[in-house]
């Protein structure tokens, strides 16, 4: 049976530990943010959580956000919030001069950050979300800080571990390893 979602591949790069995962209001996520999410990333949610992606002696690091601060007593987890206005931020004083990228700062959502201040974002201009592709904004690359990457979110995390992307890459080395939040406290 396929998998829509590209979680079953994602695993095989990238187990999760055992008591990662989420589990989120789906509906309170959707009217917060306006928007459904996508599968893969609501797959992602469900098998690994909010946390992290390293290796223990890496100086890379890619933190993945929730849609939302958890309701518990403990460190709530990072949300969309910030990294998604610091990336129209981004956009509308650095993207802009990207004549051949059309986005609309409302189009921008953040889903993810590295520890190189790069923002992994959705560019979510499609009103199937299952379609909608990454929007990297690479900050250490002042040329072009806005590519698009046609995937999606669990499909460019594999890739990135497998150094599939042309575009971009991040050291993850010596062995890329997830984290959730909870364990990371």
């Amino acid at each position: 049976m396929e998998d829509p979602t590209g979680i079953e591949a994602l695993r095989q790069v990238l187990p999760p530990h055992l008591g990662a995962g989420e589990h989120i209001d789906w509906q309170a996520a959707e009217a917060r943010w306006g928007t459904r999410f996508p599968q893969d990333y609501m797959a992602f949610m469900s098998e690994y959580g909010v946390g992290s992606i390293g290796a223990e002696d890496s100086i890379g690091e890619i933190g993945i956000l929730a849609p939302f601060p958890t309701e518990s007593g403990l460190l709530p987890p990072d949300d969309f919030e910030d990294e998604t206005g610091n990336a129209r931020y981004v956009w509308e004083t650095e993207g802009q001069d990207q004549e051949a990228l059309d986005i609309k700062p409302e189009h921008i959502l953040a889903w993810g950050y590295t520890s190189g201040a790069d923002i992994l974002c959705w560019l979510t201009s499609d009103p199937d979300p299952d379609k909608w592709p990454v929007l990297l904004f690479d900050r250490q690359e002042l040329l072009v800080p806005c590519t698009i990457v046609p995937c999606g979110m669990v499909e460019f995390l594999r890739k990135l571990l497998l150094h599939e992307l042309d575009s971009y890459s991040i050291d993850l080395t010596p062995v890329a390893r997830f984290t959730h939040w909870g364990k990371q406290r």
